[in-house]
C-alpha cells in the first residue's frame, strides 16, 4: 500500500500521485499518521488490527475511517457507531444484523463486509471494503440528472445485487441514492448497494426488531405499505424505491416531496406523481413516452399491482429506451456502448404514441388489495405495454356511492393512524 503525506489517503501499490493532493505517493510505512485533537482515534489502532487513517464521513448512526489493515495490508472503510447509538440496545441490534445479512450477501453489486467488532472504547465498528468513488446523491446534487444509458446500467446492478437478497426474502428498506455507491471506470459505474442495517427479514425464523406500526426508511423512496408500518410488506417496496431513484435521476425531482416527514409519507399516501415526461420543461435528456407507463405500474399503492421484482423494473426502463434484452445483458455492456444504441433508437422512440399506464384507482389505499382499489379490476397486462384501465366510477349506482363513503372514511383513519405513529 501507498499513503499521501499531505491528505492520509491510501492507494494501491501500483498507484503513482493522488489525485486530491497531486503529491507523490509513498510507501504507507513511511506515511505519518497526523493526530486530530478532534478525534483521538486516528492514528490508533482499533480492534488490535485496523490502524485509523482520515475521517471519512459522518453520519446519525456513527462516523466512518478509512483505515489500513495491518494483517492483509489493504484499506477498509471503518463504520464506528456514536456513542449514544451504541448504548441502544435496539440500534446496536441493528448494527450487528448488518454485518449478519450482509456476511449472507457476497456480491459484486452489494459492498463487502469484513468484520464486526467491539472498539475497546465503548462503541462498535463495522469494518467494509473501501470503495473509490462516491455515493449517488453526491453525483446527483453535482449533475442534478443523470444519462440515460448511466441509470439503465446502474438499475441493471442494483437489480442484480438485489436480487439474490430477495431470493433469501430479505428486503433492503432503506434504498436511497445515499445507499447506491459508484465506483468510476473506463466502462461506467460500478454499482454496489450499501446500508442493509434496516433490511427486513420475511422468513419464517426471523428475528423482529420494528414493532407493528413503526416506519423504517426514508420518507422520499417509501412505499405505502412502508409507510404504514405494515407488516405484509415485502421485496415489491424495493421496487418503489429503485423506482423512486430512477424518477430523480430522470427528472431531478422526487416523485413525492412535502415540507417534512409526515406530509411526505401523506403524498405517498393518497397522490399520484406527476408522469417522468411532465415532471421537466427542458430536460437535459429526453425522456420517452414509454417510461410514464413503466413509473405508473412502479407506484402503484397496491404492490401486487406492481412490478414483480427489481429485474422487471430494471428491464422495462431500458426496453422504454429502445434496449433490446434484459438487464443482465445490459450490465455486461460499456456505457458508451449503450449510450450509442439508446441515441440510435431514441428519435423513433420519442415519436410513438406513449402506452397508458395503469388508474391510481385500482392501486389500493390499504396495500395489498385491502383497500379501495379492491373494488376496481386490475390491468391485464400484454407483452408490450401495460393495458388501459377504466378510470371513472359510475355515480348512478347505490353501491358505488356507499363504498365511496365508507372509503373515504377509511382513508381519514388510515391518514390519522399513520401520523400518530409518526409523530
Amino acid at each position: 500500500m501507498k499513503a499521501c503525506p499531505d491528505c492520509g489517503r491510501l492507494y494501491p501499490a501500483e498507484a503513482g500521485f493522488c489525485p486530491i493532493d497531486g503529491r507523490q505517493l509513498i510507501n504507507v510505512s513511511q506515511a505519518p499518521v497526523a493526530s486530530d485533537a478532534n478525534d483521538v482515534r486516528i492514528g490508533q489502532v482499533i480492534c488490535g488490527a485496523y490502524q485509523v487513517r482520515r475521517v471519512v464521513a459522518d453520519g446519525g448512526m456513527g462516523r466512518v475511517y478509512e483505515a489500513l489493515d495491518l494483517a492483509q495490508r489493504r484499506n477498509v472503510a471503518l463504520k464506528v457507531l456514536h456513542p449514544d447509538v451504541a448504548s441502544d440496545s435496539v440500534a446496536l441490534e441493528r448494527f450487528r444484523r448488518e454485518f449478519e445479512v450482509s456476511k449472507l450477501l457476497v456480491h459484486d453489486h452489494i459492498v463487502d463486509v469484513i468484520d464486526f467488532q467491539a472498539t475497546g472504547d465503548g462503541s462498535y465498528a463495522l469494518v467494509m471494503e473501501f470503495l473509490y468513488g462516491e455515493e449517488l446523491r453526491s453525483a446527483l446534487k453535482r449533475e442534478t440528472v443523470l444519462a440515460p444509458a448511466r441509470i439503465v446500467r446502474m438499475l441493471s446492478q442494483l437489480a442484480i445485487g438485489l436480487d439474490g437478497a430477495h431470493a433469501r426474502h430479505l428486503v433492503h428498506r432503506d434504498l436511497k441514492p445515499e445507499n447506491v455507491f459508484l465506483c468510476q471506470t473506463r466502462d461506467g459505474d460500478i454499482v454496489k448497494v450499501l446500508d442493509f442495517g434496516s433490511v427486513k427479514d420475511k422468513t419464517d425464523t426471523a428475528k423482529k426488531l420494528t414493532v407493528m406500526g413503526t416506519t423504517i426508511g426514508s420518507p422520499y423512496y417509501m412505499a405505502p405499505e412502508q409507510a404504514q408500518g405494515l407488516d405484509t410488506l415485502d421485496h415489491r417496496a424495493d421496487v418503489w424505491a429503485l423506482a423512486a431513484i430512477a424518477y430523480e435521476c430522470m427528472t431531478g425531482r422526487v416523485p413525492f416531496s412535502g415540507n417534512n416527514g409526515p406530509s411526505i409519507l401523506l403524498e405517498i399516501l393518497t397522490k399520484t406523481p406527476v408522469m417522468p415526461t411532465q415532471a421537466v420543461t427542458n430536460p437535459r435528456f429526453s425522456i420517452p413516452p414509454a417510461i410514464d407507463g413503466v413509473m405508473s405500474k412502479a407506484f402503484q399503492k397496491n404492490a401486487a399491482l406492481r412490478w414483480s421484482s427489481v429485474g422487471e423494473l430494471a428491464d422495462r426502463v431500458g426496453q422504454a429506451y429502445g434496449l433490446s434484452g434484459s438487464h443482465r445483458d445490459w450490465v455486461a455492456r460499456t456505457q458508451d456502448d449503450l449510450a450509442a444504441t439508446i441515441a440510435a433508437r431514441l428519435p423513433e422512440i420519442l415519436n410513438a404514441p406513449a402506452a397508458s399506464g395503469p388508474s391510481d384507482l385500482d392501486g389500493g389505499f390499504f396495500g395489498d388489495g385491502q383497500g379501495l382499489g379492491s373494488l376496481v379490476p386490475g390491468p391485464t397486462e400484454t407483452d408490450s405495454a401495460v393495458a388501459e384501465v377504466p378510470t371513472t366510477i359510475p355515480g348512478t349506482d347505490s353501491k358505488w356511492l356507499i363504498f365511496s363513503v365508507v372509503g373515504a372514511a377509511l382513508l381519514v383513519v388510515a391518514i390519522a393512524i399513520v401520523l400518530l405513529f409518526i409523530l
